[in-house]
């Protein structure tokens, strides 16, 4: 083997162990409650002695609700940048019909190398319409999308937890249009 192919293989690794990790730490942030809220106040918490939870008093409130094809929605929780420069999107599909749908498969978008990799979210992009420039979702060395992939049918009132990451634009950018094949298009704000 060369070296250079070893070297591409081991950056694939890394790459599809971050992917991985991402992937995995979102479905970990996805709840799996039974979706029952508590008759309890968020206050009577204090009242208790203990401490209050890092979220209270954030807002619940999404960026942004995009309704889609087939009743899909997606509903885009946070942008947010890092110090590695990279902005992830987290959101959830959620089918808002009544039967089960099917993912549609233009949310891959339409690249070869993306589409070659099976069902995912690569065709979101963010446009910095100030800059001039769109943002595609990432891609590892072997072309795979940063992003959720293997999008599975959904039954009504199912929803999943997604993410997808892109280059993050110039820290004085603070709002992009996010796109996806399908759906309405929003504005949002990057946070971080």
């Amino acid at each position: 083997m060369s070296i250079r192919f070893t070297a591409k293989v081991r950056r694939g690794v890394v790459a599809l162990t971050v992917a991985t990790g991402l992937a995995l730490g979102v479905a970990g942030c996805g709840g799996g409650g039974d979706g029952k809220k508590s008759d309890t106040p968020a206050s009577a918490s204090q009242g208790r002695g203990s401490k209050p939870s890092a979220q209270e008093g954030q807002s619940d409130q999404p960026l942004a609700e995009l309704k889609g094809p087939n009743s899909l929605l997606l509903r885009i929780e946070s942008a947010k940048r890092d110090s590695g420069g990279f902005v992830t999107v987290n959101a959830t599909i959620k089918n808002d019909g009544g039967g089960s749908v099917i993912i549609p498969s233009n949310l891959s978008g339409n690249e070869t190398e993306i589409i070659r990799n099976g069902s995912s979210l690569g065709g979101a992009t963010l446009v910095d319409s100030n800059g001039k420039k769109r943002y595609y979702v990432l891609r590892d060395t072997d072309g795979r999308p940063l992003t959720t992939t293997g999008l599975p049918s959904l039954k009504a009132g199912e929803s999943i937890p997604v993410f997808m990451q892109f280059p993050s634009p110039p820290v004085s950018t603070s709002e992009v249009e996010f796109q996806l094949p399908g759906f309405a298009i929003a504005t949002i704000k990057i946070s971080g």
